[in-house]
C-alpha cells in the first residue's frame, strides 16, 4: 500500500546528529530501507520534517519503519495511506 510517512524530528536530537556528523548516515539507512518513490525534507510545525512516500507491503513492517525515527531521532511519526492520480481515477470509477 502506498504510504505517506511524516516524521518531525526532535530539534535537540537532530542538532546533535548534525553536529556529530551522523544525520546523513541515518537518513541514507532509512532511504535505503524504504526506497521511497518520493522523499521531501522541509520544516513543518517549526521543526525539521521528512515526508516519504513508500510501499508498505505488510503491516508487520511498521516497527522496522518507525523505530529508527523514534529511537535515533526522537521523532513524531505519522503514517497515512495515500493515492496517486491513477489510484484516485480507479477508485472513483468503481463508484459507478
Amino acid at each position: 500500500m502506498r504510504t505517506l510517512l511524516r516524521a518531525r524530528l526532535d530539534t535537540r536530537t537532530a542538532n546533535d546528529m548534525i553536529r556529530d556528523g551522523t544525520m546523513a548516515k541515518h537518513m541514507e539507512e532509512i532511504l535505503g530501507q524504504l526506497r521511497p518513490e518520493a522523499a521531501y525534507f522541509t520544516t513543518l510545525d517549526g521543526g525539521r520534517t521528512c515526508l516519504l512516500v513508500f510501499d508498505l507491503q505488510d503491516p508487520s513492517q511498521l516497527p522496522a519503519v518507525v523505530e529508527k525515527f523514534f529511537l535515533d531521532m526522537e521523532a513524531e511519526v505519522e503514517l497515512h495511506p495515500v493515492m496517486n492520480t491513477d489510484d484516485l481515477r480507479k477508485g472513483l470509477a468503481a463508484l459507478g
